[in-house]
């Protein structure tokens, strides 16, 4: 099969949408005898280990979105074109897009006029010339039928896994770094994403001072900004809240250690207003610690009832779930094991399979098909 992937996002840093592209063509490797035949597209600021296709095709002139729109239609021209990461070129015809979201759309405050006028147009065009776009929930394909006018019938749902995780070597020496060993302590995957909800999150953890013996350790991006927000001092890395709860800084982590902190967690606090999927739950939970989330259709959908909800609006509510995953054992060790079944249930194989499947419909007849491996 004449397939080339879209490769802008080897030369972006790892997010969720990168990492979704990075382990379904991984798994497409390894599940596909085809596989080979795949290409990937890359530009030349590109990084060599981003790309799990070892067919490499570099496409030297311009970068960033004028090489996607513009160098990469043309170095494609006739070829079936996948795009991943929730943009591709707008007037390509054999092209599969997978859009992950319609934030720009709902959640339109949080983006700069400039992006979300682009990405509105670009999705405008895309849903004009692209014959199918993928998606990575039930949800998000709810929203891209209602607010681009797709028929459902274009808009397929491959949903994400977490099995990446078994990959990755825990290193535990960010516990030690912390002085988190034999400390409770729960994760807060935080962003200065107004979406991600951190100052609510922060809000309720300064109603937790009461719980001298645990920790609340706040992974990514939080600064003094988001912590003055929530009425907090921002601490320095491994240092306490002076508002008494114990709060730990630990700025932005490697998948090794952000797997090591999950793995001797109580908890996770995820309780997000918007998600096209929203992956950190069940990378928590596959790791064997439980999550906190928001009702939103999305992480419903992902998480099921192995994770403990919460009101993302309500600051008491959300303290009231963090405090009884980490005072209750019995009620921890429930979740725990929910999660644990719940998120090794389902495997990049499968989403592979579910791709490999729609790409099939668009070839053309007089391509040959590309091979399933045998499970045998």
């Amino acid at each position: 099969m004449r397939l080339v992937v879209n490769g802008k996002f080897t030369a972006q840093r790892l997010t969720g949408v990168q990492r979704v592209a990075y382990e379904l063509l991984r798994a497409v490797r390894a599940t596909y005898a085809a596989a080979d035949e795949i290409e990937i597209a890359v530009p030349k600021n590109a990084i060599e280990s981003a790309s799990p296709i070892a067919r490499q095709r570099q496409v030297r002139w311009l970068k960033g979105d004028l090489w996607e729109q513009i160098a990469l239609p043309r170095a494609t021209r006739g070829e079936l074109l996948l795009s991943l990461c929730n943009s591709g070129p707008v007037f390509k015809r054999r092209h599969v897009v997978m859009v992950h979201d319609m934030a720009v759309y709902d959640t339109p405050h949080t983006f700069s006029w400039l992006f979300r006028t682009w990405y509105r147009v670009k999705f405008a065009l895309l849903i004009r010339h692209a014959p199918i776009l993928l998606t990575v929930s039930a949800f998000s394909k709810a929203r891209i039928c209602e607010l681009l006018g797709a028929e459902a019938s274009r808009v397929r749902v491959v949903r994400p896994a977490v099995d990446h995780f078994g990959r990755i070597v825990s290193d535990p020496s960010i516990v030690d770094r912390l002085a988190l060993r034999d400390v409770k302590y729960c994760v807060i995957v935080g962003s200065l994403d107004p979406r991600k909800n951190l100052q609510r999150v922060l809000a309720a953890v300064d109603r937790l001072g009461h719980l001298r013996d645990v920790k609340f350790v706040v992974v990514g991006g939080a600064n003094s900004r988001v912590f003055a927000q929530a009425g907090l001092a921002a601490p320095a890395a491994g240092a306490s809240c002076e508002s008494g709860a114990q709060i730990v800084r630990a700025g932005y982590v490697s998948d090794g250690e952000l797997k090591a902190l999950y793995e001797h967690a109580a908890c996770l606090a995820f309780p997000s207003l918007y998600e096209g999927f929203g992956l950190p739950p069940l990378e928590a939970m596959y790791c064997g610690c439980p999550a906190i989330i928001s009702p939103h259709p999305a992480l419903a959908e992902a998480c099921g009832d192995a994770a403990m909800y919460c009101d993302p609006h309500s600051v008491d509510d959300i303290a009231r779930k963090i405090e009884s995953l980490l005072t209750d054992d019995t009620l921890r060790a429930v979740y725990r094991e929910k999660g644990l079944a719940h998120a090794h249930a389902r495997g990049w194989e499968r989403a592979a399979r579910e791709l490999i499947k729609i790409l099939r419909g668009e070839t053309y007849e007089t391509e040959p098909a590309i091979a399933v491996r045998s499970a045998a």
